[in-house]
């Protein structure tokens, strides 16, 4: 194979390579000391790195074009000249890179992900990585992607069972002492939870579930740890966490397995996959979507600067509240400890000692006048006794006779000579004896 000292292929540099010797000195050494074939390659004699990956992109360069069929799973046309496409086999979870740019990058701006599409380019080596993918210079729609189409239709089934009502929602507690955390080991949405949520409640636990979070091992060990974590007493709300990636790398959340786990899960849920554009089935079955991890760790636990705030808030309420009412107390106390009734208490009974001075006034009044009317009255009877009294007669020089038995003796025809009857005069009695008897 020849090299030369201009570019190559897509504008990667193709210059003559140099290298240092494998025993570790120092300097470069021309391609024409090196190995020709990868068959006399030795460990004393190796190929350097840029060397192997030129001649792949030799070998590459030689390869026929191609057209190729799959789903468009993530897109990046933001700049106008080029166009960046992960294209993943429809059936099989295989993807490939296609790049392009120019009229290429034109034509794919009008795609976007869940699109079905075929491809038509030439297999290209990025010499500096060493990363092979198709440098594509044509593009076309063959209809809906199939993998979104499943999961919409998944979606819209499942939704008719129920599985995405709000009435299913659980509320979230609101000071968890165990938080169960679904992740992949060592990733950092483990760490993001984590980290932010010891920031906010230092007080909370951890029981963390490590899982495989794409894949096809990913819904089998999802299920297993949501079910694992929900039958744990200890465990107050769990969050099943994943960092960004593509939508084939996501895929796993939208399986109907997982949906259905997280849909029954009785411990409250939280859903934190990928990033804030991100969506998988999972997100709708949870009682609460977080649009992070981090998102996520805002969420399940309060912040305890906040919580500090509204009791150190609540206290001066209730200190300016109770002081409030105990100067209204206070004043009130006062108010009446300065009351005449209070300084000077006889003035509480002037009222009623002027109610019992008008009743003795209008009691003697009242008696007064009885008294005078009932005095009347007696004189006019004693007037009238008296003129009827036998006393007024006799006043008059008459006498009362009666006999001897005490009867007043009105007829002379019932006494005879020598009775002895009893004269009553004005002042005075006689008796005396009858000696002569006058008939009339």
């Amino acid at each position: 194979m020849s090299w030369n000292n201009g570019y190559g292929m897509g504008g990667q540099p193709s210059g003559t390579p140099w290298t240092g010797s494998a025993d570790g000195a120092a300097g470069p050494r021309p391609l024409d000391q090196l190995p020709k074939y990868a068959r006399e390659t030795t460990p004393e004699n190796p190929w350097p790195v840029n060397v192997l990956s030129r001649k792949w992109h030799d070998v590459i360069e030689r390869w026929p074009t191609v057209w190729i069929e799959g789903q468009i799973v993530e897109i990046n046309a933001r700049r106008s000249t080029s166009v960046y496409i992960t294209l993943r086999d429809n059936f099989e979870d295989v993807s490939i890179s296609v790049n392009g740019f120019g009229a290429f990058a034109q034509m794919a701006r009008g795609f976007k992900q869940g699109d079905r599409v075929v491809v038509h380019g030439k297999a290209d080596l990025w010499v500096k990585q060493t990363r092979l993918s198709l440098r594509g210079d044509d593009i076309r729609k063959v209809g809906v992607g199939d993998l979104k189409e499943q999961i919409d239709e998944l979606r819209r089934k499942l939704k008719g069972e129920g599985l995405f009502d709000e009435s299913n929602k659980v509320p979230l507690p609101e000071f968890p002492k165990n938080i169960g955390l679904i992740c992949a080991p060592q990733a950092r949405a483990e760490g993001d939870v984590i980290t932010n949520v010891m920031l906010r409640w230092p007080t909370v636990d951890f029981t963390v579930q490590h899982v495989h979070v794409q894949g096809p091992q990913c819904p089998p060990e999802v299920i297993d740890a949501i079910r694992r974590l929900d039958a744990d007493p200890n465990v107050d709300v769990i969050i099943v966490a994943r960092g960004g990636g593509s939508f084939e790398d996501l895929i796993g959340f939208s399986d109907e397995g997982v949906v259905r786990a997280t849909a029954a899960c009785v411990t409250p849920i939280v859903s934190a996959i990928g990033h804030e554009d991100d969506w998988t089935l999972i997100d709708l079955a949870a009682d609460v979507r977080a649009s992070t991890p981090t998102d996520a760790a805002k969420r399940v636990v309060p912040d305890v600067r906040e919580q500090q705030q509204l009791i150190a808030n609540a206290i001066g309420t209730m200190r300016m509240r109770i002081g409030a009412m105990v100067d209204n107390e206070t004043r009130l106390v006062e108010g009446y400890a300065n009351r005449p009734s209070l300084t000077r208490p006889q003035t509480m009974l002037d009222p009623y000692q002027r109610q019992i001075d008008d009743a003795v006034r209008t009691m003697r009044i009242g008696l007064t006048r009885i008294v005078d009317d009932e005095q009347l009255r007696v004189e006019k009877l004693e007037a009238t006794l008296r003129a009827l009294s036998p006393q007024s007669t006799l006043d008059r020089g008459y006498a009362v006779l009666q006999s001897a038995d005490g009867h007043v003796v009105d007829d002379a025809a019932t006494l005879k000579v020598g009775d002895e009857i009893t004269v009553t005069l004005r002042r005075g009695a006689v008796v005396a004896q009858t000696t002569k008897i006058v008939e009339p």
